[in-house]
């Protein structure tokens, strides 16, 4: 099973190589990785998803914790939380249909074209895992030349409680800012 861990490490030249090298002195593989900075300058955060039993993924908590400069470890995975990545996906347009299909794939994804020439469009997709999936499903019979992709994110939700589909909470959030 996937894990999301999200380490808050100091920010420091060689933290993010010592917590990678302990993945690979101990033979676990990262799927994913992400840094970025924190509110607060001296510490970045990193998230990584890996894969492992709950007895593996505990032992890795645990060792990244003894580092150095390592300020807190958690298993995201195991809390409620929300999971985002990006793509940037070159995919061919001819004008005509295909442009005019690969720009109906993008209103349905949510996604931006943020580059475009006569014959190929550059969008950028994101959201959880697997919507970002299935967008580069449907444009992989249309052609496309590139993909680049950001290691997942993630938070934790802010309460227990249920789950606002996120359709309805845009609408309430438009509702809010018009009065």
């Amino acid at each position: 099973m996937n894990h999301t861990l999200s380490i808050v490490v100091a920010d420091q030249p060689g933290e993010l190589s010592r917590i990678v090298g302990l993945f690979s002195a101990r033979g676990f593989n990262i799927e994913t990785i992400s840094v970025g900075a924190t509110l607060d300058p001296q510490w970045a955060r990193v998230t990584i998803v890996t894969r492992g039993d709950d007895r593996t993924i505990d032992q890795i908590c645990k060792q990244c914790a003894r580092l150095a400069r390592v300020r807190e470890v958690q298993d995201v995975t195991t809390r409620p939380h929300i999971e985002r990545e990006m793509a940037l996906i070159t995919v061919n347009a001819q004008e005509g249909l295909q442009r005019q299909e690969v720009l109906n794939l993008v209103g349905v994804f949510r996604a931006k074209v943020v580059d475009i020439s006569h014959e190929q469009i550059v969008v950028e997709a994101s959201g959880n895992k697997e919507k970002v999936e299935a967008f580069i499903e449907m444009l992989q019979p249309l052609g496309i030349h590139e993909i680049t992709r950001t290691g997942r994110i993630a938070i934790g939700r802010l309460s227990n409680v249920e789950v606002v589909p996120t359709a309805e909470l845009e609408e309430d959030l438009f509702a809010v800012a018009a009065h």
